[in-house]
């Protein structure tokens, strides 16, 4: 599995560590109120709510370098807003893989 990693970080922050730090700090804060807003929509069965957080979160996955995974993403945000869960394991696994990135950083 592919997995999360700091080099658009570390790109957009051209060397400035305190500026790589506070991006690293947002998503870290940002991650998990997102990721508790999805389920709990997904939960709800409230598809096009989880749409729009699987848009939110594909931004983050993007940003920490998941090019696959924000295919998936893509794929899956798509597939919901027609009411579709498919591709909702292989989006929960990427979730979980950064949630244990995040913790380790």
């Amino acid at each position: 599995m592919e997995q999360p990693n700091q080099s658009y970080i570390n790109s957009l922050s051209g060397g400035d560590e305190a500026f790589k730090q506070q991006l690293i700090d947002v998503i870290k804060k940002e991650f998990p109120e997102e990721k508790q807003v999805y389920f709990d929509n997904l939960k709800a069965t409230k598809y096009k709510l989880v749409a729009d957080n699987v848009h939110k979160l594909k931004h983050k996955i993007s940003i920490l370098g998941l090019e696959k995974g924000y295919e998936v993403a893509v794929a899956y945000e798509n597939n919901l807003l027609e009411g579709n869960t498919t591709l909702k394991e292989e989006f929960e696994e990427i979730l979980s893989n950064i949630t244990a990135y995040l913790e380790k950083i």
